[in-house]
């Protein structure tokens, strides 16, 4: 199992995200990933920390698609390698039907055409080969300038058992965020498998990206966890998904209570989260992405880092 952390401030100037940078240089952290910002674009902040000498992995999941052409993607996430020097995660996924609406003008018929155009244009231009696409959402005849660069995985978002199937066929990387182990279990990881096989390669490594926080006394459960992520509970697609997986969330601050007890959000002391982290690995994940951005949300940044140094500290 490996480890990794989010970033958990939406950065409004690049020098706040050096302490949890260091983390990741400091620790077992393996990366740093960020979720799609915008505010200070993550790419920009990845180079930005490298140029005053803090170069860690990135991890970008996931930057939506509809924000950049899949030129552009390939671009950027290739910039990012060789500005830090170091490998790079970068997943990407459709966002939901609104979003797409508003940048877009209407929603994608398919998400998962639009997804599946996108990822293979973005692996085969990072590649290096001339990609020659014409599809229904995205068409691609171009090539990136030649250069030597450390390795860029891509990798889709995936919540929903179809979405899962594609990151096993077409992507390097499945990246889950809000998903309980046993739903990971049961659904997203074998999805991901049989899509692998299905394709002919090995199984594609999976990313659960995992909301925590520390019990402290003055820190209330609901608070951070609906801090954390109750943005996403107001989505119908996070609303679906968490219905597949048997939890029935209305988008209310008791959602975090269903959450805490299918394992989907882990609160308690370090050693609780580290005992909790296990049913993931349990589950067939690859990596575990510790994510305190509720904690930040209602204690502040020094909070955050502490929370995550002392929950890497027993993992």
């Amino acid at each position: 199992m490996r480890y990794s952390i989010t970033l958990p401030i939406v950065a409004t100037r690049p020098e706040q995200a050096v302490p949890f940078a260091n983390l990741v240089r400091w620790t077992q952290a393996e990366r740093l990933w960020q979720g799609q910002t915008q505010v200070i674009d993550n790419h920009h902040l990845m180079s930005w920390l490298a140029g005053i000498g803090i170069r860690v992995p990135a991890g970008f999941g996931v930057n939506l698609t509809p924000l950049r052409s899949p030129y552009q993607a390939a671009t950027e996430a290739r910039s990012t390698a060789l500005a830090t020097g170091c490998d790079v995660i970068a997943g990407y996924g459709p966002g939901g039907p609104n979003f797409q609406r508003i940048l877009l003008g209407s929603p994608y018929r398919s998400p998962l055409t639009a997804t599946r155009e996108y990822v293979t244009t973005v692996r085969t231009l990072l590649r290096g080969e001339f990609a020659q696409a014409e599809g229904e959402y995205f068409s691609t005849h171009a090539q990136l300038v030649p250069v030597r660069a450390p390795e860029v995985r891509v990798g889709v978002g995936v919540l929903r058992p179809k979405m899962a199937a594609l990151a096993g066929q077409v992507a390097d990387r499945a990246i889950t965020w809000l998903c309980p182990p046993s739903y990971l279990r049961d659904v997203l990881v074998p999805e991901v498998r049989k899509g692998s096989a299905a394709a002919g390669r090995d199984p594609v490594p999976v990313t659960a990206i995992v909301p925590c926080a520390v019990a402290r006394d003055g820190r209330d459960m609901r608070d951070t966890a609906f801090a954390t992520f109750g943005m996403h509970l107001q989505a119908d697609h996070y609303q679906d998904t968490l219905r597949h997986a048997g939890i029935e969330v209305t988008g209310e601050r008791a959602d975090a209570d269903r959450l805490f007890d299918a394992g989907g959000f882990l609160y308690g002391t370090p050693q609780d989260i580290r005992d909790q982290v296990r049913a993931f690995a349990d589950a067939g994940v690859d990596e575990v992405v510790i994510n305190v951005m509720g904690v930040a949300a209602t204690k502040g940044a020094r909070a955050a880092a502490q929370d995550l140094e002392e929950i890497l500290h027993v993992l």
